[in-house]
């Protein structure tokens, strides 16, 4: 049975989803100013039938269980883009003080608040306030997630750009092969783009973590980092941060040529939509090496 609290009923056994989300998004929404009554003051909130001042019921403009509708309008959503994330609106009314931060500094007299609820139907579940100049509808929403990915593809991340070993150069077996690529925003990083939507910015960073060397003779070197330039002054020595030493010639491989497969991970750092988190790409590039042996001259 509900109780009658500032002329609306306040159902007790099914509280409001926005009254619920209206005290955790705001931390309290008790908002004490000069206009307003305080909790001691007043009736409603001092036999306990509210937690929020005078603006705990109303708000709500939720479906109850009933298939009855309370006060406001609703609408559902998705994003014309593809997106898997549906959104639903519930506009506000009657409307919150201009105090309360959910305007975030707009005014009330030309704008209308919704509570907007998304999800993917799976853990993806963003909720939040928006403010919307009034009489028009809210624009659908899109998740900071995917707005990250659509950062992250605008980039053209490529795989890495080899500069050693080369196509066209002659390696031996024993002597210690250098690996290392060029650096550039697309084929290494730091690489950064920007995703709008629904007045929502989202900003991603790219960077190379690592690359995975198949050297095409069963061996697999992990490189934390672009690898170093050989130098004619470091004569035999192996590369101090990514190289391989053949122990056999490519002979025996396809064109008599080893396939070397270099794998880069690309990790991506976003954060926009008061959202951040982190994506992964992976790229791959592919040289061919022919590998011989030392030949004496007597």
């Amino acid at each position: 049975m509900g109780d009658e609290v500032d002329g609306h009923e306040f159902d007790r056994s099914r509280p409001s989803l926005l009254t619920r989300r209206l005290a955790a998004l705001t931390g309290a929404l008790v908002l004490v100013t000069a206009g307003m009554a305080q909790a001691d003051d007043d009736p409603d909130v001092a036999a306990g039938k509210c937690q929020v001042i005078k603006f705990c019921v109303g708000v709500g403009d939720d479906t109850d269980g009933s298939g009855g509708q309370a006060r406001g309008s609703q609408s559902d959503s998705g994003d014309s883009s593809g997106s898997q994330v549906k959104c639903r609106y519930t506009k506000i009314a009657p409307k919150p003080p201009a105090e309360h931060p959910a305007w975030k500094g707009k005014a009330p007299e030309k704008n209308d608040l919704y509570f907007m609820e998304c999800s993917d139907g799976g853990d993806n579940n963003p909720d939040g306030f928006i403010v919307v100049p009034e009489g028009q509808p809210p624009v659908p929403q899109v998740a900071p997630q995917e707005l990250a990915q659509r950062a992250v593809d605008s980039m053209t991340l490529l795989g890495p750009d080899i500069a050693s070993p080369r196509a066209a150069g002659k390696y031996t077996v024993g002597v210690p092969m250098w690996m290392w690529v060029n650096q550039s925003a697309t084929t290494y990083g730091p690489n950064t783009a920007r995703a709008s939507a629904g007045g929502v910015t989202v900003t991603a960073t790219a960077k190379v973590s690592k690359i995975v060397w198949q050297m095409g003779d069963g061996a697999s070197v992990a490189c934390n980092g672009p690898g170093t330039p050989y130098q004619a002054s470091e004569g035999m020595a192996e590369s101090p941060t990514c190289g391989h030493v053949y122990s056999k010639t490519s002979a025996g491989a396809q064109d008599a040529k080893y396939q070397v497969t270099a794998t880069s991970t690309w990790s991506i750092d976003w954060q926009g939509g008061g959202q951040a988190g982190q994506l992964t790409e992976i790229r791959q590039t592919n040289v061919q090496v022919a590998v011989g042996e030392l030949q004496v001259v007597r």
